[in-house]
């Protein structure tokens, strides 16, 4: 086990020049005449970024539904199409609110009754509700005709999105209202997804699946 004193000198600021001008001035001179490891600059790095954009493909997969699948005929199969994307986004959503909720729960037992904050009540609660709105959710896709399991586009940039929140929740070094305020960026953004989907599926004529989301 590390000593105290050990413990209490990791917790300065170890990144700030201004705490050291002269090793800052070293550190300044040291790159100046330094040699850099490879040719090139900023103007190959953005055209081989370009070349990689030009020859990429689209994220995830849409095909979701069948060709055959009558649940789409006589609609607006692109509406359709994009409806389902959407809902498969919430659904990677709301499956990473659950694993979100699960990591803030697991920190607050960890600390104890002294943590600020929810209550661990109240974050099993919101826990509860992030993972029935995903089987929700997965019900609505199932009935549609639509394969919950697909990586939809939308679903796919959700889930990566998600995993800096998911970063700042399991850090041992953030601090509960540094948590909070990652879980109010998921929160945000995830009531401006579900109005969307509202939306969509008012568009669309699905007043059944608009009163369940």
């Amino acid at each position: 086990m590390k000593s105290t004193g050990a413990k209490q000198a990791m917790t300065g600021n170890r990144t700030g020049m201004q705490t050291s001008p002269a090793l800052a001035e070293e550190l300044i001179e040291g790159s100046s005449s330094a040699v850099p490891s490879s040719e090139g600059g900023v103007e190959d790095i953005a055209e081989y970024r370009g070349e990689y954009i030009a020859e990429g493909f689209p994220i995830g997969s849409m095909l979701m539904m069948p060709a055959s699948e009558e649940a789409g005929a006589g609609e607006d199969e692109a509406g359709m199409a994009v409806f389902l994307d959407k809902l498969s986004e919430r659904l990677a959503f709301e499956r990473m609110g659950t694993r979100l909720y699960e990591a803030l729960l697991n920190r607050c037992e960890t600390l104890g009754e002294m943590t600020p904050g929810p209550t661990l009540e109240q974050i099993e609660h919101i826990g509860r509700e992030e993972l029935e709105h995903f089987l929700l959710i997965n019900r609505t896709i199932t009935e549609l005709g639509g394969d919950p399991t697909v990586q939809s586009p939308c679903a796919d940039v959700a889930g990566v999105t998600s995993m800096g929140i998911m970063q700042v929740l399991t850090d041992p070094r953030s601090s509960m209202a540094q948590c909070l305020q990652a879980l109010l960026t998921a929160e945000l953004t995830d009531n401006d997804g579900w109005r969307l989907l509202i939306q969509l599926a008012d568009n669309l004529g699905h007043d059944g699946i608009e009163s369940r989301v």
